[in-house]
């Protein structure tokens, strides 16, 4: 909660700055760049500002698919500011004042180019508060078909998607390097929840709505945030000391899913005993009923799951679900990827923590699992194109990533040994908590923390055309198994 009180203060404090004064008037003030700089992406993100803290305000009405919305935005400025750019899809903007001035606003494509009343001095804290409303924008692939983003259900609406999600329900700096803390306000119709990340603060009603209220406290990546509006069946308990809401689809029999995100709170202590204390102030589940809804994601504290990848009754795999997209509120969440080139460290990390937990869970070894994907056709999706692609390419999202990333792993563990190898991984999240990291800084630990030099052995496995030799064969006549369509790839 202290960096959600550390924004206000900053509102505070932009609300009572005067004018700026005449001797900054001859400041160079210049536009803030229209991207971050992602090679894969190069117009998400926004230059010249990092955000502290979005304060949303929404109301919508599942029966129209009609929302309207109020983003406070307290951010400070990297360089003296001209004008600025907001990622916002699709809504139409009604107005924008930035510190309490009106602001010119123009559309240009999926960016909000905002100029204030004055220029925005670099190492100050300054206040957006934008109103908009509309029917948000869902993203299609129809010949599979799937839908992402801001995604209308039966019974309400539910937001995610990667690399993109946020801005299609509100104005924001949509890229990993910029987190921040949230509170979010959702109006929706009596009868029906609205869930968001973090901590939930309550509910109001009044004239037939009703208002759910949540907060996220630690800083978080604009694409693991979320909205889940319907009707669902919810386990709110503490574990830990922290709120565990999980909510699945009252549509669904409590035979699908509950069992397999009910061990959520178990899952989580298994992690903690490989990577370190849970990273954030609450934990939970999302299970939605919605048939084009094809991946799950880990939205922060409360991932999102499709009903379709559970079987009814107990399943292993079900289980290995939940552990990945557990896995990923250590890696991808509060240690989150630079530029989406080095998407391997979420997926990778994600998966193999998967195996670990099938092992612990008496279902397949990790030996097993290894073997099991490098017995697969060398032209096949699951060996090329190679998970890492140093130039950043076009799409860093390939099936890869869930295979030769987890082996990458398995592979330096039997290189350094267990006690380096769980060294590294529980530094790695320490020294990278709520922060960025790319792939140069996990091979410059590793090699700090093993005493080795192993540029070789992750070429070999992230950037070769050709399979390295197998580290860690099976024993002839050992089981192996079918391998499992990869069931997490986020668009």
């Amino acid at each position: 909660m202290q960096s959600v009180l550390m924004a206000f203060a900053a509102l505070a404090l932009v609300v009572s700055t005067p004018a700026t004064p005449a001797s900054a008037r001859t400041v160079d003030f210049r536009p803030g760049a229209a991207g971050i700089g992602d090679p894969a992406y190069p117009l998400d993100g926004n230059g010249g500002y990092d955000v502290l803290h979005y304060h949303l305000d929404v109301r919508y009405q599942p029966a129209t698919d009609w929302l309207d919305g109020k983003a406070t935005i307290t951010a400070t400025a990297t360089q003296h500011l001209s004008r600025f750019n907001l990622d916002f899809i699709g809504l139409t903007v009604e107005e924008v004042t930035v510190n309490g001035q009106p602001a010119r606003v123009r559309r240009d494509g999926d960016e909000l180019v905002v100029t204030p009343a004055r220029g925005l001095l670099k190492g100050l804290p300054f206040v957006v508060v934008a109103r908009y409303h509309g029917i948000p924008e869902t993203f299609r692939v129809p010949e599979i078909p799937l839908e992402s983003r801001f995604i209308h259900t039966d019974d309400g609406a539910l937001v995610a998607g990667e690399p993109e999600s946020a801005a299609t329900w509100y104005p924001v700096n949509d890229h990993p390097q910029d987190k921040a803390t949230y509170s979010v306000n959702v109006t929706v119709p009596d009868g029906l929840t609205a869930l968001s990340n973090g901590i939930p603060l309550g509910s109001t009603s009044s004239a037939g709505w009703t208002t759910w209220r949540w907060a996220a406290t630690s800083p978080m990546a604009s694409y693991l945030s979320t909205l889940a509006i319907g009707r669902w069946r919810i386990d709110q308990h503490r574990h830990d000391g922290r709120p565990t809401v999980i909510a699945v689809d009252e549509t669904l029999p409590p035979t699908l899913a509950d069992d397999a995100v009910e061990r959520t709170d178990e899952i989580t202590d298994f992690l903690e005993s490989l990577f370190g204390p849970y990273p954030f102030e609450a934990n939970g589940a999302i299970v939605d009923n919605h048939d084009p809804l094809l991946f799950a994601l880990e939205t922060q504290t409360r991932p999102v799951y499709p009903a379709s990848f559970f079987d009814d009754g107990p399943n292993p795999l079900d289980d290995n679900l939940v552990a990945h997209e557990l896995a990923h509120q250590w890696f991808g969440d509060s240690v989150s990827v630079r530029y989406w080139k080095d998407l391997w460290l979420n997926e990778g990390f994600a998966a193999y923590a998967e195996w670990l937990w099938s092992e612990h869970n008496g279902f397949m070894s990790v030996r097993e699992w290894f073997n099991m994907l490098y017995d697969t056709e060398l032209g096949g999706g699951l060996w090329t194109p190679p998970p890492y692609d140093p130039t950043g390419g076009t799409d860093p999202f390939r099936i890869s990533v869930y295979s030769r990333g987890p082996m990458t792993l398995h592979a330096l563990r039997l290189t350094v040994g267990d006690d380096a190898f769980w060294t590294i991984m529980r530094r790695w999240v320490v020294e990278h908590r709520y922060g960025n990291a790319e792939t140069e800084d996990f091979v410059a630990l590793a090699e700090r923390v093993s005493g080795r030099q192993l540029d070789g052995l992750f070429a070999a496995w992230l950037t070769g055309s050709v399979k390295p030799p197998n580290p860690d064969p099976l024993p002839p006549g050992a089981r192996k198994a079918a391998i499992p369509q990869p069931r997490n790839l986020h668009r």
